[in-house]
Order: structure tokens, then sequence, then C-alpha cells
């Protein structure tokens, strides 16, 4: 492949994939933590709670990403007290992860919250019934159950990661080596004359790394749903 790719688009394609794996594996368990409360629990502020969940749906992606830039830059209030701790987002990488991430939020939480709500919560009543305690209702009974969902809404938030371009060029701009993913490289070379064979080198690659991720969750799902059925 880096015979295929110049340096520049080999960069992108690699801070991509890191970008992307650390936004599904950071934003997973906060994920789970709020479908499940979603699905099962009735709390005051629910509603809001699911509303600002799934904000990042609705607004523009660059707007997302001026509301991070507010709030986790170095003058926001956020990032300035993360500034002191020696944590920087903003035009860095590791901002652009959490662009991502938070683009990515609502699909992941959708995914988990509909196979949780998928799950008949007698069962779970059964086993507490039972004499089990919660945690562990959740992870012997919930959690197999739900596996293929959360397999799913994980994928999907990498690939939407992987995609993602407004809010994460208003965050942590374009500096090729730096913050410059996929989509932002492409948005660049589509920019210069003569560079549409680039552009279209990483498309082509774009496409082949989502349909990879999808090929590779559905198998994986059919997997953990005929195992759990114990078939």
């Amino acid at each position: 492949m880096t015979g295929w790719l110049g340096p520049q688009e080999w960069q992108a394609v690699a801070l991509s994939l890191k970008v992307s794996s650390l936004a599904t594996l950071v934003s997973l368990p906060l994920g789970l933590l709020v479908a499940y409360a979603l699905a099962r629990w009735r709390f005051p502020g629910r509603q809001l709670l699911n509303g600002i969940v799934h904000l990042p749906l609705i607004l523009p992606p660059v707007v997302t990403g001026y509301l991070l830039l507010l709030s986790m830059g170095t003058q926001g209030p956020v990032g300035s007290l993360l500034k002191e701790a020696g944590i920087i987002f903003a035009f860095r990488w590791t901002g652009a992860a959490l662009a991502a991430g938070t683009m990515a939020f609502p699909l992941m939480v959708r995914a988990i919250r509909l196979s949780i709500e998928a799950v008949d919560p007698k069962l779970e009543q059964a086993a507490l019934t039972l004499g089990a305690p919660r945690p562990l209702v959740f992870a012997t009974v919930t959690l197999p159950l739900i596996l293929p969902g959360i397999i799913a809404g994980a994928i999907l938030a990498f690939a939407k990661a992987m995609g993602e371009f407004g809010a994460t060029i208003t965050f942590v701009s374009n500096i090729p080596g730096q913050t410059q993913t996929l989509p932002s490289a492409i948005y660049s070379f589509l920019q210069i004359p003569g560079q549409e064979g680039a552009a279209l080198k990483l498309v082509c690659i774009s496409v082949a790394i989502a349909m990879t991720a999808l090929l590779a969750s559905e198998v994986l799902a059919q997997r953990i749903a005929k195992r759990v059925a114990g078939r």
C-alpha cells in the first residue's frame, strides 16, 4: 500500500484508523451506560438526555465542531482546565478523535438501545427474583443477549468516525501528518488541480474500509447470536 500511496495519503489513512479506533473504544463504555439508562431507567430529565445524545445528528457538523472548539479549546471553560493538567484537544489528533466520537455517539447509543429494548425484561426480573445481584444479572443475562447490538453500534460508530469531516476540520483544522484524516485529505486533494487521482485512491480506501467493517460486524453478530441461541 505504501507504494500505491504517497506519504501524505498514507499518513491520512493511518491517522484516520487511529482516530476512529480511539473514538470507538473510548465512547463504547459510556454509550453502553447511556443506552441502558434510556432503555431501562425512568428518571427526571430522561427525554432531555435523549435529546442531547441525538443532537449531533440534527445539528450541522460544523456547528458541533464549533461548540467543541468553544468548550474544549484552550480558551474554553473545560479546555482551559484541561490545559492546566497538560491535556489539549484543539488542533491535536486526540481532538479529532473527540470530534469524531461526538458525531458517532448517537448511532452507537441507538443501536445498543434497540438491542436492550429487544430483551424481555422478565428474563432479568427472573434472575433478580432468584437472588442474583443486578450487576451479575447484567453480565450473565443481558450482556450476552445484546452483544450483537453492541458490535453493530461499535461498527457504526467506527464507520461514522472514519467519514467525519465537518466537526473534525472545525475543531482541529486540516494539518497534514497531525490532524488530516481521510475526508480532510480528500477535500485537500480536490482543491488542487491534477490531484484528482490521489483523491480517488483515498475514496476507494474509504469505501473498502467501510465495507470490510460492515461485513465483519455482520459475521460477528451472526456468530454471537447463534452461540447465545445454543445452536
